[in-house]
């Protein structure tokens, strides 16, 4: 099965294709958009054939220097070995050059008495001196030798390894150009798809996309219901302007009778009378205009009105005025009588 984008696609009809644009250029973005991840893919395809030959490089590589470590560690332990025998052989060499200058002063000294034991016992000595130099001879050849092929064989793997170490940095830097260059072209091929996109958007046609809509989603020209009920409504949305007027008309002229009958009377609108009542005083208060009164924290005021707005009518020594009403405690009855006098 086809991707989605392209099956819808396949399935548009010509004159789909010419009239509603912004879907046509919609599924043409997202079939270049795949195109772009399908590239993509291939690019990490080949950039992971490429690690895959870097990695078979390495472990080439890897066995090669393996070999050349262990015939290095041969020619060394083969050197080591014979330095300690030649180190062993000269020690005996010279404890048996000690022993034969010994042996020749004593044989001196005996060959003068006529001691025949003596001489031989001496005579022994001197097999054994000569017996002992040819060994030590011989562990000093070995080790010379050994030494000589630790040295060759030292020679051969330094140069072997030069030779790995160039052909490692060669093929990683050919590798490395080889994915610049993969990269560079993959972002020629996504700039050139993505032109493909701008170009397919730069053509797309907003007012006939919407008139396409609109003709294919359509649910048809008039309202639904019986049509003369949406008559009667609309004859009666046409009379509203003409009612408005006449109400307004009426307030106007309501008004001025109310102004007429009642003008010589004074409504206080924002205060309500009520009982006397004392209150105590809990905050200092400075009056602000003449209609104010002074207050202080601790006295006794009586309340005459209060004002929805906040400001009470107070008495206080025979003087009124207003005062802020969140500045007052009302006192209890037994209070109150408790502290008049």
């Amino acid at each position: 099965m086809p991707p989605p984008s392209k099956y819808l696609l396949k399935n548009l009809t010509l004159y789909s294709l010419e009239a509603f644009s912004l879907t046509v250029y919609k599924f043409s973005s997202a079939l270049e958009i795949e195109n772009v991840g399908n590239s993509h893919i291939q690019l990490a395809l080949m950039l992971k054939d490429e690690l895959k030959g870097i990695e078979e490089f390495r472990e080439r590589q890897k066995e090669q220097r393996k070999k050349y470590e262990s015939a290095m560690d041969r020619a060394q332990k083969s050197k080591v070995s014979l330095y300690k025998k030649t180190m062993e052989s000269k020690k005996t060499y010279e404890q048996k050059c000690r022993d034969a200058d010994e042996a020749e002063q004593a044989f001196e000294r005996i060959s003068a008495s006529g001691n025949q034991k003596q001489t031989e016992k001496s005579g022994s000595f001197c097999f054994i001196f000569l017996f002992t130099e040819r060994v030590y001879k011989q562990y000093i050849e070995q080790l010379d030798k050994a030494r000589i092929e630790w040295e060759k064989e030292h020679i051969s793997t330094c140069e072997a390894f030069q030779l790995q170490e160039c052909d490692r940095i060669t093929i990683l830097r050919n590798s490395l150009w080889v994915h610049c260059n993969q990269l560079s072209m993959q972002c020629v091929k996504d700039d050139e798809m993505y032109e493909e996109v701008r170009v397919s958007l730069e053509n797309c046609n907003i007012e006939s996309d919407m008139d396409y809509f609109i003709k294919n989603k359509m649910t048809g020209t008039d309202p639904p219901g019986n049509k003369s009920q949406y008559l009667c409504v609309c004859e009666l949305l046409q009379m509203i302007p003409c009612i408005y007027k006449q109400l307004n008309s009426f307030t106007v002229f309501l008004d001025e009778k109310v102004d007429g009958v009642y003008a010589a009377i004074n409504v206080d609108e924002q205060a309500a009378t009520t009982p006397s009542q004392d209150y105590r005083v809990l905050y200092d208060y400075t009056a602000q205009n003449t209609d104010e009164l002074d207050i202080s924290a601790g006295d006794i005021i009586t309340i005459i009105a209060e004002g929805e707005d906040g400001w009470w009518t107070a008495e206080r020594n025979g003087q009124q005025g207003f005062v802020p009403g969140s500045y007052l405690e009302k006192l209890l009855q037994k209070d109150a009588s408790a502290l008049r006098p």
